[in-house]
């Protein structure tokens, strides 16, 4: 089997890569009988110069590879027929966006396995970068929250090395006594949490985030059963709201009404209520100064999140009121953070740690008949046709109306 990683080339530059030269090394100690090459980068966080200490060709072969990986969608220019590629293709969700890309993939009859479902016998994800998009929204909206205050002033975290660099920027912050709410316990969530807790900043439970002032900055990290309610009043969990989000309404505002700063990083599943709505944000109780939305959806769950931001220009303010894009630092305003691709911002860490997932999750199964279906269930097309796991993309492939686009 020979392994080709590929360069890659959509823009904005994306520096991270799936295989790093340390990644590399493990699977040829482990599968001797692998080939790894690795396709000339300029702007890869890992240097051809990396590669080629490690032993591994640097050679623009891509069309001897078996499997070709990258991380981002590749152009349908470049797209090599009959290979197997990995990398997120964004088609998922029906995103209007990329349905010739996947057209094309089809036409060019490659077989394609999608990051995002990359799964385990339940259903679990088992390679992502969602630790990492915590870690950097954490750091870049207390960032924005100095900024708009005009209290401290932290480098953008794409001019920083490592987490380990980021937080020794963020030790330096003495941050007033404000309350700070963070949503999620998955990936995203608890990277976050990594974040706060390496700033010593102290965790409260529930009941006393809400009801209590404290002499310190302190935060709070609920998940889905804590921000909605059964609409019946019967007392609800988080098994149940996953099953039927419909029979729930939001009760957030407990928490809008304390907050100062607001941590983002749930999954908002179809059907779940907004966690806030622009008529929330414009009670005179409406308390929240500061939005890092990791989770990024747009004019969806949380209000305020109008357009996602960039790395180049990650800050802008939502006005309430009129329901409007201000400056950020208009008093009326809410700074909101919503980059859509955070783990860039921390390039060489997110590639190392997607890397040793993707390496003992996936690679094996090329080696071992797929034993656990990791690529069966992740495989979307083949022979020119969708999976019948995938089945439900061929109205978006056929150019029928797309019904849920949502990103």
């Amino acid at each position: 089997m020979k392994f080709g990683i590929i360069r890659e080339r959509k823009n904005p530059p994306d520096r991270r890569v799936v295989l790093t030269p340390d990644a590399c090394t493990k699977i040829l100690d482990k599968f001797p009988e692998a080939e790894i090459v690795v396709e000339p980068s300029p702007i890869r966080v890992f240097s051809d110069l990396e590669y080629g200490e490690k032993g591994f060709p640097v050679k623009s072969e891509m069309e001897k590879c078996d499997v070709l990986i990258g991380v981002k969608e590749v152009p349908i220019a470049d797209l090599i027929p009959n290979k197997k590629y990995f990398f997120f293709s964004h088609t998922i969700k029906k995103q209007p966006y990329n349905r010739n890309l996947l057209r094309a993939i089809l036409e060019k009859n490659i077989e394609l396995y999608d990051h995002e479902v990359i799964t385990g016998t339940k259903g679990q994800r088992l390679v992502a970068f969602g630790r990492y998009a915590g870690i950097v929204g954490a750091y870049n909206g207390l960032r924005a929250y100095g900024l708009k205050f005009g209290l401290f002033q932290l480098p953008k975290a794409e001019t920083l090395a490592d987490q380990q660099a980021l937080i020794s920027e963020l030790r330096r912050v003495k941050l007033p006594n404000i309350k700070i709410l963070l949503t999620g316990r998955g990936r995203v969530g608890n990277g976050a949490k990594e974040m706060l807790d390496a700033m010593e900043i102290k965790k409260v439970g529930v009941t006393d985030y809400l009801n209590k002032t404290f002499e310190e900055p302190v935060y709070c990290q609920i998940d889905a059963s804590e921000y909605n309610k059964r609409k019946d009043g019967v007392r609800g969990n988080k098994a149940d709201f996953f099953a039927h989000p419909e029979e729930y309404k939001s009760n957030f505002f407990r928490f809008a009404k304390v907050t100062d700063f607001y941590i983002a990083g749930h999954f908002y599943g179809d059907g779940a209520p907004y966690l806030f709505t622009r008529e929330d944000a414009k009670h005179p109780q409406f308390n929240l100064k500061v939005v890092a939305d990791v989770s990024c959806d747009i004019d969806g769950p949380v209000a305020s999140t109008i357009r996602p931001s960039t790395i180049a220009d990650p800050i802008y303010g939502y006005d309430p009121l009129t329901e409007t894009e201000v400056d950020f630092k208009d008093p009326h305003a809410i700074a909101v953070m919503a980059v859509d691709n955070l783990p860039c911002e921390l390039p060489r860490d997110a590639s190392i740690g997607f890397g040793d997932a993707f390496v003992k999750y996936v690679i094996p199964a090329f080696f071992n008949g797929d034993a656990d279906g990791v690529l069966e269930r992740a495989r979307m097309t083949k022979n020119g046709k969708l999976t019948k796991r995938f089945a439900y993309l061929q109205d978006y492939v056929d150019g029928e109306r797309v019904v849920n686009s949502n990103q």
